[in-house]
């Protein structure tokens, strides 16, 4: 239980600190997206750090849509690796 608590406050504190996605932090702590998610409520524990994760995570779910047509219009921008057709060769 000790460590569930310390590793939800170092996620908490990593996300308030560098304003990472979940899939961010998850990526960092070697952990899914899952568990980010479970650690984060189990932030509540410390109803400070808690109100500031909540900010952080509100902010990157409101700008989710943004931050994919960006990924969308820079793969369509790449240089296509074969410009023949579908089917011919």
């Amino acid at each position: 239980k000790g460590d569930l608590e310390e590793r939800a406050a170092a996620v908490g504190r990593y996300i308030v600190e560098s304003g990472a996605t979940v899939r961010a932090a998850a990526a960092v702590f070697g952990v899914s997206k899952s568990t980010i998610w479970k650690d984060h409520i189990g932030c509540r524990q410390n109803p400070g750090l808690w109100a500031e994760v909540q900010a952080v995570v509100q902010k990157n779910k409101a700008e989710r849509h943004l931050r994919g047509g960006e990924a969308t219009r820079r793969k369509y921008l790449r240089e296509p690796s074969c410009t023949a057709p579908h089917g011919t060769v």
